[in-house]
């Protein structure tokens, strides 16, 4: 054992592996003395735990000694790894793989070298220093070109200066390959919004379909235009009253353009409240 490999029993488990992944990611080998790919993987483990110095802890666990550790987590082969993130088990593989193998499946659970770029660009964008955080964001590209968060960061960027054509081409680059799909997901109908919103008055389109409620288009557009000054009951109101009076009004326009404000909300708990609301009400009004 050394200083970022040892052993663990289920006395200390909670202590060495789950409270120690909270600073940082732990990766337990469950193994046995008669395994004998254990004997070829275990090596590679250790030698990759000295190598990356402390960037994750190897924590071996004897599954013979260890049977209800090893039952707890559902430990059927041997060896099995276990990756744990923040207290939880997060990915495992289990047999015996090549180095490069166990090496690509540390990599993945280890912060990206982009990360501290991206907390500096978001600090810098709160306090409202766009362009400070656009330099610091296209430094994180020259690191890692492919890296999907930081995209959407400059994506989001992009959504709130209006350069829709810009977060438009990133958006679509990503989604097909997306990890995180409910971001995405959200990008997309920030971006349909923006581009319905573009040049609308919600004064006049209050006034025009205050006058004559019946005119659709008119209170579609005034949809629009709340929802893009995040009024977004009222926005709720109007499409759905677009729902009750015509449900085929521009291809069923009222609904998916719920829809999209249902994505749009969906990954911000302090609407899940509007949008359970407004889901129910939709279900009401179309059943």
């Amino acid at each position: 054992m050394s200083e970022h490999t040892f052993d663990v029993t289920h006395t200390d488990f909670t202590q060495e592996v789950l409270e120690a992944s909270q600073r940082v990611p732990v990766l337990v080998d469950f193994w046995a003395p008669w395994c004998g790919p254990c004997k070829a993987l275990g090596p590679i483990l250790e030698k990759l735990a000295e190598e990356y110095g402390g960037r994750f802890i190897l924590a071996k666990v004897n599954s013979d000694d260890n049977q209800e550790l090893a039952s707890r987590y559902g430990v059927r082969g041997i060896p099995n790894v276990k990756a744990f993130v923040k207290g939880e088990m997060v990915d495992e593989f289990t047999g015996a793989l090549p180095e490069s193998g166990v090496r690509e499946f540390i990599e993945a659970l280890l912060p990206s070298a982009v990360e501290p770029l991206r907390l500096e660009a978001a600090a810098a964008l709160a306090r409202g220093e766009g362009q400070s955080a656009r330099e610091l964001l296209a430094r994180a590209i020259g690191i890692d070109a492919h890296n999907e968060a930081v995209s959407l960061d400059l994506a989001e960027l992009d959504l709130a200066e209006g350069a829709l054509d810009a977060a438009g081409k990133i958006i679509a680059g990503v989604s097909g390959t997306a990890k995180d799909k409910v971001r995405v997901e959200a990008l997309q109908a920030r971006l349909a919004l923006a581009t319905a919103s573009l040049g609308l008055d919600a004064t006049a389109l209050a006034a025009q379909v205050a006058k004559n409620p019946a005119d659709l288009a008119a209170r579609l557009q005034l949809a629009h235009a709340l929802a893009s000054h995040q009024d977004y009951r009222a926005a709720f109101e109007h499409l759905l009253e677009i729902v009750r009076r015509d449900r085929k009004f521009q291809d069923d326009i009222g609904r998916k353009s719920m829809l999209t404000l249902f994505s749009l909300l969906g990954s911000q708990p302090q609407y899940d409240d509007l949008v359970r609301e407004f889901r129910v009400a939709l279900g009401r009004t179309l059943n």
